[in-house]
Parts: C-alpha cells; structure tokens; sequence
C-alpha cells in the first residue's frame, strides 16, 4: 500500500484534562462511484466519520502495538456513505495509549505528544478512474463534547458543547485552527492482525442500592471490562458522575484495587428530551458503579453495562457436577475477556493494564483452548519480536513503556519460546514456529552465556515464585521457593522446546546444539538440587511439581517425589501454598504420579488460601492474589490485590485435560487422548473444544454405580479413549464420529476407621486424613499434626487425645463426626 496521506494534529503537545481532537476536512465526490475505502488510524484511539455517520463497529481502535514498529490501519468499505458532491471526512481522536498515562510512574506522551490522525479515503470510479482523500494540510481541528479523556481516568462528555453537523460538508470550521503535521515513519503503518475490538455484550442491572451514606451503587452481578450506556432525561447543563469500582466493602463502593486510576466518567446534559450515552475513549474493570447527579429515581432499565474485548471466538467449554467449580472455571472465561482487549494485559482496573510477559506465558494453553487467539497472541509475538530486536531483550511488558531495561527472567522473559510452542500444541501450524524462531532463538542465545560453570541459571534478577502465599506483603518475589531453582527448572523446559522447535524446521545445527545445551542444563538442575532417590531441594511444593512436570526426573524418582509432593500438600492442609510460577502445574505433577485424590482434594478446597476460596467469597473474575479479599472481607492492603487476573486462573487447563479428559497427542489435536480421572465426588463433567478439525465433545456421567462415557471425534483425526474407572482398565482406538460406553463401575471397598486406627493408616487415604486435619486445625490452629514421622506413625486418635491437657471433649466429638462422615460418603 502506497501512503499519501500524513498524520495530522493539534499545533500544541496534549497535557491531561485537555479535550479530545475533533478533525474534519471536506472533499468532492465525481459521478459513477463504484467502490469507496476508508483506511484510517490514529496516534491515540480514533473514531471516525463520514457524513455525520459513524464509520464501523471498531472501539478502542487502532488498539494497543507497539506502535514504533506496528501501526494497524483498518480498511472500511464505505462506499455507501459517499455521495456525489461535497462530502465531509471526519475524526474525533482521544488520547488512548498512544498519549496518555501508562503505567504505574505516572509518565505521559509514550509515543506521541499529540493526538494524531492518519485517513486515506480511495474512491474508484466506472471506466477506471481512480482518487485519493487523505489527511493533509487541509485537515482542520476543533474541540467539542469531550472534554477529557485517559484509559485510567475515565471520560468527560459536555453534550452541550458538541459541534453541530461537525462532520457534515458546509459546516462552518472557520473557528477552528489548521491541523499541523505530526512526523511519523509510514512505514510502521500495518493491516491489523488481531480481531478488532467491540462491545460484544450488555449486561443489565442484578440490583440498585443505596448504600449506608446515602449514595446510588448498581451491581452488574459480574466484573467485567467496558463502561456504561446510560438514558436520562433532564436538565441541562447537569452533570452525571459515573464511578466504577470491582467490590464494595462496609456497602460502599471500594477503590483500593484501583489506586491511582480515577475510573470516573461525567456525561453533562444536554436537555431537551431523552439523551442516550456511553464513552468512547476510556475503559473500566468493574462490576459496580457509584452513580451521581442523576435526575430522580435511577430506573435500572436506564443503565447497561457494555462488555468490551478483541472479538475472538470461543472455542473451548467446561462443565461439572459441583457448581463451585463450573463457577471457578467461567471465571476464568470472564478474566480472560476482560484482559484480552487488544493486549493481553494483568488486569483491566487499576494504573497498570500491562502486557505483562508471565501473566500470559503462565496462562497460554487455557487461553489457546478458550478462545481462537492466533490473531491476537500472533500480533502480540510480533510486537515482542520486534521490541525484542531493537532493545537487545525481551521486555517485561509487551508493548514496552517501563522505565527501565528488562533482564532476562525464567517465566517472564521466556515467553518468547513458551508462547509460540503452546500455539503450535494448540494449532498445530509449524508457521507459527517459522515467524517466531529468531526471536526463540535470540532469547536462548542470551541466557546461555549467563549460566554459572556449572549451567545453573543462577545469577541476576529473578520474579521467582511470584505472589506465593507466603511471601511477604511487601515482597512477592520472595517466596519460599529459590528463585534461581525456579529458573533453572524452567530453563530446562525452553531449552527443550527450543530444540524440538529447531529440529521440526530442519534446523539441524541449531537442534543439535539446543538439545546438548537442555542436557546440560538438566543435568546441571539434578546436580544442585535433586537427590539420587527424587527428593529436590527447598522441599517446596513448587519445587516438586517443577521437577515432575518439566521431565526433569528420571522414571525411577518420579514416584519418591510425587509421593514427597503429597505429602507438603498435605501437610498444608490441601491449600495452595504456591505462586504464578507453580500453580499452573502442581495438580498436573500430583495426578502424573498417583495422587489424584491429593490433586482434587487441593482444587476442591475453599478455606484460604485456595482455588474455590474466591468462589466462596463471591468472586465473578480470577483474582491477583488467593486473598486478595481477606476473609474479614477487606481488601488486601498490598497495593496489588487485582480482582480480575487471570494468571492463577490456568489450573483450567489441568481442568480440560484431567477433569474433562481431553488432551491433544498430536499438535492442532491431529491425534488426541481422552482419559477423564473423575475424583473431588463429582457425578459428571463434560468438554468441548473447537479444533482446527472440527468439535471434540467428551461427557461422562456416573449414575447408580453406571460409568456412562460419550465421545465425539471430528473428521480427519483419531483417538485413544482409556475409559474411566473401568474394571478392566479397558481403552480403545476410534475414529471420526460419535462413540458412547457404558459399564458398571467396581464399587470400592470401605475401610472402616476409629479412633483406635493408627495415623499412618488414616494418612494413606487423603480424604479422611484431610477431614481429620481439618478437625485439629479448627481446634488448634497453627499446630502441625504429620502422621508419616517415625514417632507420631504408629499414634492412634486416641492415643493423641492423651496428649492433649483435658482432652476436650468437642475435639473428640468433631473427630469421630468426621470420621462417620467419610464412612458414609463411601
């Protein structure tokens, strides 16, 4: 595409609070029209006009690139909006990314100090005849009803003051100025890659309250990402103030998880009859709005809630017995609609909304399932490739707008070879591979020669565990895990996927020289902190599950460590004891080595710090932290207690593959395993997951001692079914097609236990060890109880009960309920 047009602003840099640029210039349309194009972009977010007609369905848009190497231009067919004569090409331009406030230092102006428009309208006519409208010297700018915006701080609209017919030819401009040219390079100018943005759905309001001081709060019953369309009759010059707020604490709305992002919006009436509005140039994490000024009794069907998100196509489902879980998991659907607004950012509410690298590479296989994102994911590679590139590493954040340089980090930095691997699992598109191998390949190359003479990454920053539960408020990088373990166990994994990446594009010498270099540094993990039996250093459960799920143990350890892993979750009561870099994998690691109730026992969990605990506390999104709402009710005082963050959200993935029982054998599921493990006492799950081949569909239900098991297969693939519970642990080879079992299941034998069964014995069956750890911990809170040490093994109950000064009475109560409880749930 040849650019003849230029980007064109105001003659002055933007401070904040200023209004929005209103752009327009006219042109003359011949006879005989056959087709019309509009391609338009902006340094900031542009919505464009055509004769006093909005152009498209796009909002936010040119979305968030990094715009210095990728500028995505959006082609309009707007033939229809033409006419012959004189016609008026319009603009209104907010600050958006491009100008305003990102990032928590507060900074302005990342990439331009000035909005700036970039239009150029081809209009081709009969007979060949072709002309080109674009932004130039003629292009004239004004202000209007915006009189302030930022994607942090919300959006203020004086319908008052808006421009009558401003996008209309013959509209009198002669007060406005002459737009100057704003120098950018056209050669950043790109056709977009990724969906577009759009408001996708409306939420209406589950209830208005008045809270304790007397305000007007609407809960949307659902944290989400967008704004507000309100309808209101009234005076005018009055002023309507919409503030927007993820929870509320003593019945107010609570900003804490906001800081310093004002997320407020004022719409200023017009008057003169019913008045429709909702803003354009801002967007909002919420699920309540504090509303003010409103013109009598707010009437709910007066308000919606927009939802707004990259128009991806969902493309994976799940389901249970338990609706605990199914609302676990659709929180996790809703946290990643509500980061996946151009950029797949940590959060969409407070003064950050980043496109933090680990959120992303830790939560990548959910994401592939749930949605279609090669567009977005494949746009966003190509920003970090190209950044990448120029900076000489791969940044935290994808755009980069920190202050600071980036070191190489394992999770973090990573993604560069994580992330396309997890596409090509999902896809199955060697391309993929193809675009992405230099930047793979450049990240490698970095850290090698940072490895300790031993190969051990263990030099220089690292996140390490990041927000492991027990870190310190004010450290969430220290946890208990060491975080150069961290690295290296990870580095093991990149490394190994780097050498499958080289050897499937035929890179011979590449994959021979990645593949010595995973060696080494796997042989260099198992020398500093594996013992010769599977025990790893920290005994941590983090440390565990990444040594097992990265194939970092030989066969004959696996079991020792699988059995130690167990054991520490256990021990901690079956509540999450891990951060971003251990979760996604600690159930996968408990269920791969034999404890599959021990892996149910820590998802089905509710107390804190857990994954059901939000759940139960009323959670709609996937939180930053286990506790970023303590159980008091009170917000985490951190400073980083997010509510809508889908990182801690990926165990959705041990959900589709364990639970459900889904797992591609093959890259793009040419060749699949269905193997559900039901556990945690559910009677049913069932998923689907829109492949490159078409649905897979698996369903089991357990009724009256009666597996029933339905499986759909799409053209074009095949299957391994090993089906569940079977007496005969029967599997079976299918094709294409619809395929259903049904067998009666082996009723398990119940073991009778008392008071009077050693603990070791209650310890071997996580159920009732948990119910009866549970009873202590009530009671004693705080004090270890570890039926596997030499001298507590061969204790019974009531042997412990003699320990205990008094031996109360509700302690032993509470144990023999418990104890009667598991004997009737088997």
């Amino acid at each position: 595409m040849t650019w003849l047009g230029t980007f064109v602003g105001p003659d002055h840099p933007c401070e904040a609070g200023e209004p929005a640029a209103y752009f327009r210039r006219e042109f003359t349309a011949g006879d005989g029209l056959r087709r019309a194009t509009l391609h338009v972009t902006a340094l900031g977010i542009v919505e464009p006009y055509l004769n006093g007609a909005r152009v498209g369905d796009e909002v936010l848009a040119p979305g968030w690139t990094s715009y210095r190497h990728r500028l995505a231009v959006t082609a309009h067919d707007v033939t229809d909006l033409v006419a012959p004569g004189r016609n008026a090409l319009g603009a209104i331009v907010g600050e958006g990314w491009a100008v305003g406030r990102l990032g928590w230092e507060g900074r302005r102006h990342h990439y331009s100090d000035r909005p700036a428009w970039f239009a150029q309208l081809e209009l081709e006519y009969t007979g060949g005849r072709a002309e080109i409208v674009a932004t130039d010297g003629t292009v004239r700018v004004g202000t209007g009803a915006v009189r302030a915006n930022g994607i942090y701080d919300g959006e203020e609209y004086d319908a008052r003051q808006e421009p009558r017919g401003w996008c209309q030819a013959g509209f009198d401009d002669t007060g406005w100025t002459p737009a100057v040219r704003v120098d950018w390079d056209p050669g950043t100018l790109v056709p977009p890659a990724a969906p577009p943005i759009r408001r996708v759905e409306e939420l209406a309001p589950v209830e208005v309250i008045t809270t304790p001081s007397g305000r007007t709060v609407v809960d949307f019953g659902q944290n989400i990402t967008g704004w507000l369309r309100i309808t209101v009759t009234g005076e005018a010059g009055r002023t309507v103030t919409l503030r927007h707020a993820e929870v509320l604490t003593g019945g107010e709305i609570d900003v804490e998880t906001l800081r310093t992002a004002a997320a407020t919006d004022r719409y200023t009436l017009r008057g003169g009859g019913t008045e429709t509005w909702e803003p354009r140039f801002t967007f909002h994490g919420f699920r309540y709005a504090e509303i003010d000024g409103w013109p009598g009794e707010l009437d709910p069907e007066a308000v919606r809630a927009v939802v707004v998100h990259s128009d991806m196509v969902r493309t994976g489902w799940f389901e249970t017995s338990d609706d605990l879980l199914n609302r676990l998991h659709a929180n996790v659907v809703w946290s990643m609609r509500g980061n996946f607004v151009g950029v797949p950012t940590d959060c969409p509410q407070r003064d950050e909304r980043l496109g933090w690298t680990g959120d992303l590479n830790t939560f990548a296989p959910t994401a592939g399932f749930l949605y279609d994102v090669r567009g977005v994911l494949g746009s966003w590679l190509a920003d970090l490739a190209a950044e990448q590139r120029e900076r000489g590493f791969v940044p935290f954040v994808v755009p980069d707008v920190l202050s600071t340089p980036s070191p190489p980090t394992a999770l973090w930095s990573d993604v560069a070879v994580s992330l396309p691997w997890a596409l090509y699992q999902e896809y199955g598109d060697e391309e993929t591979l193809r675009r992405c191998y230099d930047s793979m390949a450049a990240f490698v190359r970095q850290v090698e020669p940072l490895l300790d003479e031993h190969g051990l990454w263990s030099r220089g920053y690292q996140f390490g565990d990041w927000l492991d539960p027990d870190a310190p408020a004010d450290n969430a990088s220290g946890g208990k895990t060491d975080r150069h373990l961290v690295a290296s166990a990870y580095l093991c994994r990149t490394t190994r996927q780097m050498a499958r990446t080289a050897a499937l594009l035929g890179r011979d010498d590449d994959a021979a020289h990645f593949a010595a270099l995973a060696d080494r540094v796997r042989a260099a993990f198992r020398r500093e902190y594996v013992t010769a039996s599977g025990r790893v250093a920290n005994e941590t459960a983090t440390a565990y599950a990444l040594a097992i799920a990265f194939d970092i143990l030989d066969a004959d350890q696996l079991q020792h460590a699988g059995d130690r892993l167990a054991e520490l979750v256990t021990k901690a009561g079956h509540r999450i004891s891990t951060g971003f870099a251990g979760t996604p994998w600690v159930t996968d690691a408990l269920s791969r080595t034999g404890h599959i109730d021990d892996a149910y026992l820590l998802l089905m969990e509710t107390g804190c710090p857990s994954f059901l605990y939000p759940v139960t506390m009323g959670a709609t999104t996937i939180w930053e932290r286990w506790d970023s709402i303590r159980p008091d009710g009170t917000v985490n005082p951190s400073g980083m207690a997010s509510l809508n963050h889908y990182a801690l959200g990926a165990v959705a993935d041990w959900l589709h593959r364990v639970v459900g029982g889904l797992t591609a054998t093959e890259p793009g599921y040419r060749r699949m395993r269905i193997a559900p493990r039901p556990g945690g006492g559910l009677t049913r799950a069932r998923v689907a997951h829109d492949t490159a081949h078409g649905r897979v569909e698996v369903a089991w239900r357990l009724d009256d001692g009666s597996m029933h098991l339905a499986v759909t297969i799409p053209q074009g693939t095949a299957a391994t079914v090993v089906l569940p519970l079977h007496p005969e642990s029967h599997q079976a080879e299918v094709g294409p097609g619809e395929h259903t079992w049904r067998y009666e299941v082996p009723r398990a034998a119940t073991e009778t236990f008392t008071m009077d069964t050693p603990l070791r014995t209650l310890a071997e069956d996580p159920a009732v060890w948990r119910a009866v750890t549970d009873v202590f911990a009530a009671h004693f809170p705080g004090v270890p109880i570890d039926a596997r040490s030499p001298e507590a093994a061969g204790l019974s109950l009531n042997a412990v009960m003699g320990f205990i000064p008094g031996s109360p009475e509700g302690v032993r109560h509470d144990l023999v309920a418990a104890l009667a409880a598991h004997r009737e749930q088997k």
